[in-house]
């Protein structure tokens, strides 16, 4: 009986131990996009994503996220929604990530459906501004590295729309107020949604940055993901890098939760994707 008890006692432990290191081991994912459009100068240009915080906190003063930002040394870093969780809400946490993130590099943010649902979005808007985040709303800016330039577009997610809506005819609408629709040389979206993969590959965009999906919530060897919002069950879309014509969108597993509280074989994530152009060691 006592051996039993030592038995279950330890399993127990060994579990504790893996859902903690699931939902707060945060790793780092290094995708490589290679393209002939990309000028020289930004060739080797590293690109931080950081997606789906969910109020989560990493440390005090998220001390433990950051360090592991700044031993990235990003050229610069995109936020793509969802700071925030509109069921508990709290800006303290993204404000501060926001504001020890600025004293690493540039950063660009763009909504998430938990920024609107939250209805406090005015707010968090003002205090990410006040911290030194530039927040695209379907527009873009130019980013410069020496003679050369590319072109970042940021669109507000879809639940920026008030009552009903067709999520894809906003995000198009975002897009062309965005310049979308212009011929332009390398461009770069900052977009929440990755199932409207389909949308972005209809206009001028090179490459997306998205979240939303949470990696599937739990993966599962050789099956994948097994729900997203938006998605459902055995969802296609919810990791790593995927192409749709000239279009290559590489989606963040995120860093931390929502309506479903734990993650398990899927570990919250920073993604650095570095730019090469093709033709280059």
């Amino acid at each position: 009986m006592k051996r039993k008890a030592t038995a279950a006692f330890a399993f127990f432990l060994v579990l504790a131990a893996y859902f903690y290191i699931q939902n707060n081991g945060v790793t780092v994912t290094q995708i490589e996009v290679s393209s002939r459009k990309i000028p020289e100068a930004f060739s080797g240009y590293k690109i931080l994503q950081v997606s789906d915080l969910h109020n989560k906190s990493f440390s005090e003063d998220q001390v433990n996220l950051t360090e592991k930002m700044t031993r990235i040394k990003p050229d610069v870093i995109v936020f793509t929604g969802d700071l925030v969780d509109s069921k508990r809400y709290s800006e303290d946490e993204a404000v501060t990530l926001a504001r020890k993130s600025r004293s690493i590099a540039p950063v660009y943010f763009v909504t998430g459906n938990h920024e609107w649902l939250s209805g406090k979005y005015s707010s968090l808007e003002k205090k990410l501004k006040k911290a030194g985040v530039i927040v695209l709303r379907n527009e873009a800016v130019e980013l410069s590295k020496g003679p050369d330039s590319v072109r970042l577009m940021g669109i507000d997610d879809p639940a920026a729309e008030s009552g009903g809506y067709n999520e894809p005819a906003v995000a198009e609408k975002g897009i062309r107020l965005a310049g979308g629709e212009e011929k332009s040389d390398y461009t770069i979206l900052l977009s929440h949604r990755p199932e409207l993969l389909q949308v972005y590959a209809k206009y001028n965009v090179d490459l997306v940055f998205s979240g939303h999906a949470h990696g599937g919530q739990v993966r599962l060897p050789f099956i994948g993901g097994l729900i997203a919002p938006n998605q459902g069950l055995l969802p296609k879309l919810t990791v790593g890098k995927h192409t749709s014509k000239d279009t290559t969108m590489v989606i963040s597993r995120g860093l931390g939760n929502s309506v479903i509280p734990v993650r398990a074989g899927n570990q919250p994530e920073l993604v650095v994707v570095s730019l090469r152009k093709n033709g280059q060691d």
